[in-house]
């Protein structure tokens, strides 16, 4: 007799209470942020881990920020913030990798102001 293998369902991600509704995407992001959670994501082409900090809209399209810890099987040379559109992310899945919250982020700064979706709290 086999025992069912666990994985990390979407059906377990819930949407915040309010604001806009979110795509399958823009959830396991969500629960990655709230899990500090390493993802992986292809990103123009290049295979990326990003530890995602903040999941935030700008003109209505949904973004995120967060450092690149590899990037095509390589540490970059300096960590920095970086944005990405949730539109040229693909391939997204959670990885089981724990993260701490980057210096560089700042929860405060003014263009996370009442567009915040989820944030590393």
């Amino acid at each position: 007799m086999t025992t069912p293998r666990k994985t990390l369902s979407l059906s377990r991600v819930v949407a915040p209470a309010s604001g806009p509704e979110l795509s399958p995407e823009a959830q396991l992001i969500a629960q990655a942020i709230r899990r500090k959670l390493c993802i992986t994501a292809v990103y123009n082409k290049t295979a990326m881990v990003i530890t995602p900090h903040i999941l935030y809209t700008k003109h209505d399209d949904p973004f995120i920020d967060g450092v690149v810890t590899l990037r095509d099987g390589k540490v970059p040379a300096e960590p920095k913030l970086g944005t990405f559109k949730l539109a040229g992310l693909n391939s997204v899945m959670l990885t089981a990798d724990n993260f701490e919250p980057h210096a560089l982020f700042d929860p405060t700064d003014a263009k996370y102001e009442g567009v915040t979706l989820a944030k590393l709290g």
